[in-house]
């Protein structure tokens, strides 16, 4: 008996030093071998690969003074947590990241209200919320987002995406899907030493200056910005580069080139340069009109007429895989716009009316550019349809909801349609594309026909199949439009409309589909990643309130008693065999 008790001995000591060792030789590994482990089904806790990389080129400290501390309802506290934890993910790849959590609600008033004024010069927008306390309702302002510092540069950083139309359970779950993107992106543009060159055309009436200020100031903070008129130049987009007397090379000066709302026709010379620029690997970005429409026309008259309208690049989108369709979208899912009802004194009464020709575009497809995107505000959009271009991949970026209906023009454009509640089974044209991402090797418009006037200019170095390349195709020319105000004259930010004070989705579609067109599609992966809400059904919990309120507290305490008697049933069992032996 004796010995045995000694070889049991000896067992658990042989166990607790193999234990120990095995302990420290993991120790000692880990220190040599970084490695960590995602058990969640969606891997939320895994950094893309291009994050990591963003992080290990650090060479100075990134400070987030992130202002999501304070008494929050349990949704805010859900994205505050998850911006913690994804800090600390940031921070076990790189020590140069520092964060620190701030309660900007303040309880001396002076204090906190000096904070808060300073937090919106930094660009941090403030929330209201309805808090209930105690049996009584307070509103309580939150600024739920941080400001990013590094060298001596800073940048707010909004952690709650505005998400209209869509529950808030949804918002702040989408939210906490772009909380990789959003931080790395705040990160990369203050760590950023080059930018891409980008191009706005002009010449053909698009878009006057004041009408894209907003894009420009958005776009310049990742993006070197020039505005070009091509007026013919050959070398208006791309650099010639003498190699030798004989021999020459011609390479874009631009990686993206925009063409927002053209007004008077492309010549041929000019729709040769895009083509060619396009041939040698240039992306682009087109917001074209396919039909004349206008509400300023309606400020005249309460009617007004849209017409087909050429500038002359149809043949050319054709060739190159989309067809802009010859008709209006009216959709009841709208922007609403405000109408005058009355008056009270000298003072005009507004009311507001959903304007079919506004539609509120929506993500056509899972593709990052427009994945968790917010709704677009949409301005006399018109459909597009795929063309037979073989090798050329294409995807559905934005679409109209299910209750649309496409009118042909001529369309006459009246306002009396406010005053009338939509006929629904005049709109069922359900989900009509209006934004388009081709890629692909596209095939020259001038392939085996270049105008004369073009083929003896000399150096034109002509191409017919062009490079692996991409373009968005957008029907209308005023999504990148932002508005000014009516009086004062200032640029709005783009997306937002100064009638009902939202913010929509436009300026978010602008930068990703730049980023993704200059090939950083890195970072925009990272939005494709989506994590389940698992919310609680509160209707089932009002129901049956009882029922889960003893399943949680009864049942835990059933399963303990009940696994303590069926061991102690066995282990009687198991001494009372060896006493029989």
């Amino acid at each position: 008996m004796n010995n045995k008790r000694k070889n049991i001995k000896q067992q658990n000591i042989l166990q607790l030093l193999l234990g120990l060792a095995v302990i420290v030789v993991l120790n000692v590994f880990g220190s040599y071998f970084f490695m960590r482990l995602d058990l969640t089904s969606e891997k939320r806790y895994t950094l893309a690969q291009s994050t990591k990389t963003l992080l290990r080129n650090l060479d100075d400290y990134v400070t987030f003074s992130v202002y999501l501390e304070g008494d929050f309802p349990a949704g805010f506290k859900r994205l505050r947590n998850s911006t913690r934890e994804i800090l600390d993910e940031f921070r076990a790849y790189s020590d140069f990241v520092q964060y620190e959590f701030i309660n900007p609600s303040k309880e001396d008033a002076a204090e906190r209200k000096a904070m808060q004024e300073e937090l919106i010069r930094e660009g941090l927008n403030p929330t209201q919320l309805n808090v209930s306390a105690s049996g009584e309702k307070r509103q309580q302002v939150i600024f739920p987002g941080a400001i990013v510092e590094y060298k001596q540069k800073k940048t707010p950083l909004h952690l709650l995406a505005s998400q209209i139309g869509q529950q808030p359970e949804v918002a702040l779950n989408n939210s906490i899907n772009d909380l990789e993107y959003n931080i790395s992106n705040a990160i990369r543009r203050l760590t950023a030493t080059t930018k891409p060159r980008i191009a706005f055309i002009q010449g053909h009436n698009e878009l006057k200056p004041i009408q894209i200020a907003a894009a420009r100031e958005a776009l310049s903070e990742y993006y070197t910005l020039d505005l070009v008129n091509i007026d013919g130049k050959l070398n208006s987009l791309t650099s010639r580069i003498e190699i030798d007397s004989l021999n020459y090379q011609i390479s874009n000066k631009y990686s993206v080139i925009i063409i927002a709302k053209p007004l008077t026709p492309f010549d041929e010379k000019d729709k040769f340069i895009v083509d060619q620029f396009i041939m040698r690997g240039g992306k682009v970005l087109w917001f074209i009109d396919p039909i004349l429409a206008s509400m300023d026309s309606l400020q005249k008259a309460d009617k007004t007429i849209g017409i087909g309208f050429e500038v002359n690049l149809q043949d050319q989108l054709f060739k190159y895989g989309v067809k802009l369709n010859n008709d209006l979208l009216m959709d009841i899912n709208s922007v609403p716009i405000p109408i005058i009802t009355g008056n009270i004194g000298n003072q005009p009464q507004y009311s507001f009316y959903p304007w079919y020709f506004f539609p509120l575009l929506t993500q056509g497809s899972k593709h990052p550019v427009v994945n968790n995107l917010n709704a677009v505000m949409g301005h006399f959009c018109s459909s597009l349809d795929f063309t037979d271009s073989p090798g050329i991949e294409k995807t559905i970026l934005l679409t109209t909801s299910q209750y649309t209906r496409a009118a042909n023009a001529p369309v006459l454009i009246s306002l009396e349609i406010l005053k009338e509640e939509p006929d629904e089974s005049l709109f069922t044209n359900a989900y009509m594309p209006v934004a388009v991402l081709l890629e692909g090797e596209f095939t020259s418009l001038y392939k085996n026909r270049i105008p004369p006037e073009i083929f003896q200019e000399p150096g034109i170095g002509f191409i017919g199949q062009s490079k692996q390349t991409a373009m968005i195709v957008v029907a209308d020319g005023d999504m990148v439009r932002n508005q000014v105000h009516y009086s004062q004259g200032f640029p709005f930010p783009l997306g937002y409309d100064q009638f009902t004070r939202q913010q929509y989705g436009n300026k978010d579609f602008l930068l990703n589909a730049i980023n993704y067109l200059t090939d950083d599609t890195g970072f925009i992966t990272v939005r494709s990643r989506e994590v389940t809400l698992r919310v609680l059904d509160n209707i089932s919990i009002q129901k049956n309130k009882v029922t889960w309120q003893l399943i949680n507290t009864v049942l835990p305490i059933l399963l303990i008693l009940i696994t303590g008697v069926v061991l102690h049933v066995l282990r009687k069992h198991r001494y009372t065999t060896r006493s029989g032996r």
